[in-house]
């Protein structure tokens, strides 16, 4: 096997060919966030840029940040203004009136470090919004992963390194740095998989499948599909990911 401790990585064209519906379907959260012409508004996690660019077209003066330069190179050629910056380490000080995220959170897995840096980063009277996975999200990929990695004696750790909380979880890990929640709700969001699960699998767990050598990566990838047919494909063979998402509106006092 390789090295367990791989870091996910990204590559634009297959985040776009896979996972465009990660920004497609993030127009609920933006509408939560309802940008204003004028103001100053920080993407946290923006990706290739595509809803930071929406952002933009609402009004708004907006900075992204993310941690993959491959994607932070593709938000680039979109004209934005954006910088590569690890979300546990903002370094900005009250700049912002406020930051938004999309399907980025639960990548962070210190997240007190992520809300405290938001709590800097913004403005007094500012406000926090954003959606990520929450408690359940992807709970089936992630048992298949973890069953799979158990028969192959492969890293069950590998299969869901997200942090995935519950309402009540971030609301009191928000309420801890000064914030007032105004609205939060868990969602279930089933979510079609228009190049099927293994196109899921190989964007969003690479690493997972790269802890097996090159012949055995085939063979438990498709043991994933088998444990997962049954219940994420229908009789026509498309497939729909069990996604349930964590949708806030956060704002500290002035």
């Amino acid at each position: 096997m390789s090295n367990p401790e791989r870091r996910q990585t990204w590559s634009p064209d297959t985040y776009q060919e896979n996972a465009r519906f990660v920004s497609d379907l993030g127009n609920a959260a933006l509408n939560w966030l309802a940008p204003q012409k004028g103001e100053r508004i920080l993407d946290l996690g923006c990706g290739d840029g595509a809803l930071t660019k929406k952002i933009e077209q609402a009004g708004a003066s907006v900075t992204g940040v993310d941690a993959s330069e491959e994607l932070l190179a593709r938000a680039a050629e979109r004209g934005l203004d954006v910088r590569r910056m690890d979300g546990h380490q903002l370094s900005f000080k009250h700049e912002f009136d406020a930051v938004f995220s999309n399907a980025a959170l639960h990548w962070m897995l210190k997240p007190l470090d992520v809300i405290e840096g938001v709590r800097q980063a913004l403005k007094p009277g500012g406000r926090f919004v954003g959606e990520f996975g929450g408690h359940g999200n992807v709970s089936s990929i992630i048992t298949a992963m973890r069953a799979a990695a158990r028969i192959h004696g492969g890293d069950e750790d590998l299969a869901g390194p997200w942090f995935y909380p519950t309402v009540d979880e971030y609301s009191d890990l928000l309420v801890s740095r000064g914030f007032e929640v105004r609205r939060i709700s868990l969602i279930p969001r089933p979510t079609p998989l228009k190049t099927g699960m293994r196109g899921w699998l190989m964007t969003f767990r690479k690493p997972f499948f790269e802890q097996f050598d090159d012949a055995h990566q085939a063979e438990v990838l498709d043991e994933v599909e088998l444990l997962l047919a049954n219940s994420l494909r229908d009789s026509k063979g498309n497939w729909t990911a069990d996604y349930m998402r964590l949708r806030f509106e956060a704002r500290l006092g002035k």
